[in-house]
């Protein structure tokens, strides 16, 4: 959480604070704590406003051994973001894809390994949200093609016109997650300039909300990327 991880328990308010000693002692033990005993190389500690946590590619490994699997892999995009745009906010990643990897490397016998390696062949620099994960995870089990991430969509002359969250440039198709925070008078004002701006470009727009989530699940929102593809000229081969 101090890294800002997305965890499924995170508005729960009795979780356990988990405190690990490397020199040799016993085990932490209070009210509230978990206590453990690891021996951490260098790369296992960084500091965030002075409190030594363990590193964000290490946080990543321990979490294999309590996260289910899409949730670790929402941890990995997490940590691995990487974004840089005209418009809108910035990420800058906590750690890269080769840390993590190196991190499994070392650490073979680590309680979820299996789980963690099978992530990292998941994972993708870009994804902003665990939403934006889970649907291209779905994307991925309805065996349609690989979206593009951080896709900058532009006009003719050049100009931006939209930062979509998934992109099929192939078949101009744009897929965008609109959680609740795009009730807000402002924002479905902007979505709308988006989506004109897109179609004007010959996108086609898929707007997935958080509300066909509920109702569908993400299986279901998937199908309605594969009729915008088909639209768009890609033609499956299953």
């Amino acid at each position: 959480m101090l890294w800002g991880c997305p965890l499924p328990w995170a508005e729960q308010l009795d979780f356990m604070v988990h405190l690990t000693r490397a020199d040799g002692a016993f085990r932490p033990q209070r009210k509230g704590v978990r206590g453990h005993r690891m021996v951490l190389g260098a790369s296992d500690v960084a500091y965030k406003d002075g409190i030594p946590l363990t590193s964000p590619s290490r946080t990543w490994l321990d979490l294999a051994a309590v996260l289910p699997f899409e949730d670790l892999v929402a941890a990995a995009d997490h940590f691995i973001c990487s974004q840089t745009r005209s418009f809108g906010h910035n990420r800058i990643p906590l750690c890269s894809l080769k840390d993590l990897k190196e991190q499994v490397e070392r650490h073979a016998g680590a309680r979820g390994i299996r789980k963690a390696r099978a992530a990292l062949e998941l994972a993708r620099v870009g994804a902003d949200s665990v939403p934006e994960t889970r649907l291209r995870l779905a994307i991925g089990r309805a065996f349609l093609p690989e979206p593009t991430l951080s896709y900058v969509v532009l006009e003719p002359s050049g100009r931006e016109v939209a930062w979509p969250d998934l992109a099929f440039p192939e078949f101009k198709v744009a897929v965008n997650y609109d959680g609740d925070h795009h009730l807000s008078a402002a924002q479905k004002e902007s979505d709308i300039r988006r989506e004109a701006l897109l179609a004007a470009n010959g996108w086609i727009s898929v707007v997935v909300t958080a509300e066909q989530v509920r109702e569908r699940g993400y299986a279901g929102v998937a199908g309605q990327i594969r009729e915008a593809l088909v639209r768009g000229g890609w033609v499956s081969r299953g």
